[in-house]
């Protein structure tokens, strides 16, 4: 039995829907199953667990033979993992996939690089059997500025900076690979990157084809952006984490394109023009 946690969210939905799609069952790892729908398959399992409680993730990881990670971005983000690696531990699973982020650091300016990287340094110390997978910005993100978008406007705080960007669907790819081949990925840690790494200039110059009208990149400093996500209901630590991730790009350090992709699924990486030719309903319904 494979558990996927954080099974309604972004990455665990996609990896959800292709164990479905393959006929591999697994369990799906919510915090409250009230409401939620996932794809049903012979052997597939919905539980309630959650990463506060240490006992209910022992009986989620019970019979369990890799598990993938992933909680929401929070100040709590790095003592939930750690306490998920623990009780991975006690369990005695085999094989754990988690996913981090691109150049996680423990000595990073970035909270996030930070909080991901301890997290690392646990499970190599704990668990006999993983693989990181440390994918860069979500394409994915572009859909919450949809409206915007539509308007003619893509902000950001990224100046000129280059960032090698990718589609939450290769993401997918990836993990579903090392959660049923562990032996083959065992010690991996994968750096996850498009094939390209465009600014935001060249993005917004790509909305502009698939909206219908131009949409230009607003830029500001990353701190203005951090502040205009407080001023929208972003928590404290989430929007200064915001502003340090800008930073970030800023000088540069998000620029690298890999073929870990390809190497892994045996299919190159999606470009931005493949994402935005799928999703480009949600930015011209936006208008």
């Amino acid at each position: 039995m494979i558990l996927i946690t954080g099974a309604t969210g972004t990455n665990g939905s996609l990896i959800a829907e292709r164990f479905a799609a393959a006929g591999i069952p697994a369990r799906h790892m919510v915090r409250d199953s009230d409401g939620v729908a996932l794809p049903t398959y012979p052997g597939s399992e919905l539980v309630e667990a959650d990463f506060d409680d240490p006992a209910s993730l022992a009986g989620a990881l019970k019979g369990v033979t890799a598990a993938f990670l992933v909680t929401p971005s929070s100040a709590e983000a790095e003592a939930r993992q750690q306490r998920f690696v623990d009780a991975a531990e006690k369990a005695g699973l085999p094989h754990l996939v988690k996913l981090s982020q691109f150049a996680a650091d423990e000595g990073s300016p970035v909270r996030f690089l930070r909080y991901h990287a301890a997290v690392e340094a646990r499970i190599r110390e704990r668990l006999p059997s993983w693989t990181l997978l440390r994918p860069n910005l979500y394409m994915q993100g572009l859909l919450g500025f949809a409206g915007m978008i539509a308007e003619g406007t893509l902000p950001g705080a990224a100046g000129s900076a280059r960032v090698s960007l990718i589609d939450v669907r290769d993401i997918a790819d990836v993990a579903v690979a090392a959660l049923t081949e562990p032996a083959k990925h065992h010690g991996q840690t994968y750096t996850l990157t498009g094939p390209a790494a465009p600014t935001h200039d060249e993005i917004a110059s790509e909305l502009s084809r698939v909206v219908g009208t131009q949409v230009k990149y607003t830029d500001m400093p990353p701190e203005a952006l951090a502040e205009a996500a407080k001023a929208m209901g972003m928590d404290l630590w989430q929007a200064d984490g915001l502003a340090e991730d800008y930073a970030h790009y800023v000088r540069g350090e998000a620029a690298e394109v890999t073929g870990t992709v390809a190497a892994v699924t045996g299919h190159a990486a999606r470009d931005l023009r493949a994402f935005l030719t799928d999703h480009g309903g949600a930015f011209r319904h936006a208008a």
